[in-house]
């Protein structure tokens, strides 16, 4: 027992050394997100973005529709009228709209699923990933991208960031990286509110337990039969 737990310690150990050296090793600049789950009108600005802009190539597969319109307080007509470009039923699952072998001709490669990137690479490059692609003339597609270098994909935001000041496609960009941190782990924002009130409620106990306690520490305190100065 005691030979596996060090083997456990020493591998947890080589992963935890090899991530920072990883980390420490890429000169990337990572802006700060700032996303907010709980930031209802986010999410559901996010969703129609992702929606219009993203979900013709990528997927997120791990997810239903009405389980978007369930937590965002979306109605599922809603739903069914705005943001459902490919499927036919709110239980769906959310697939991309190009078909493989299309996009592996046209890409070089499938678009990914992004059902987990926000657990898989944080909040922080989503953000800084969506926001940076600059012209670059020998891509095939006359740009590249200052977080991945030689990316694939096209910028599917050029048209916000045309036809948008800088304050409001940045908004805009926080807002997909929202959605996609809500899509990442949905549970998430029920974990935050029974957190809110199992914490809400050891307050409350906690008061009572005290009160409870100078009551029965009273006795200890006068004594049974002696009166109190």
């Amino acid at each position: 027992m005691k030979k596996l737990l060090n083997t456990t310690l020493s591998a947890m150990t080589a992963m935890i050394i090899s991530f920072n050296a990883n980390a420490a090793g890429s000169n990337v600049h990572l802006e700060s997100a700032n996303t907010d789950i709980t930031d209802e009108a986010s999410l559901q600005r996010g969703a129609k973005s992702f929606m219009n802009f993203c979900s013709g190539c990528h997927s997120i597969e791990l997810i239903r529709y009405n389980r978007i319109a369930k937590d965002l307080n979306i109605s599922e007509a809603d739903m069914a009228k705005n943001l459902m470009f490919n499927a036919d039923k709110v239980g769906s699952k959310v697939f991309s709209s190009i078909p493989a072998d299309d996009a592996k001709l046209w890409f070089g490669t499938t678009p990914p699923d992004l059902s987990l990137t926000a657990r898989a690479k944080g909040t922080d490059w989503i953000y800084s990933y969506l926001k940076g692609f600059y012209t670059d003339e020998s891509r095939p597609y006359g740009v590249n991208n200052h977080v991945l270098k030689n990316a694939s994909m096209p910028d599917a935001l050029w048209q916000l960031k045309q036809d948008k000041s800088e304050k409001e496609f940045e908004q805009d960009v926080r807002d997909i990286t929202n959605f996609l941190d809500y899509v990442s782990e949905p549970v998430k924002l029920i974990r935050y509110d029974i957190g809110i009130k199992v914490i809400g409620f050891l307050f409350i106990l906690f008061i009572l337990s005290y009160l409870l306690k100078k009551e029965y520490w009273k006795d200890v305190k006068y004594g049974k039969w002696r009166a109190k100065d």
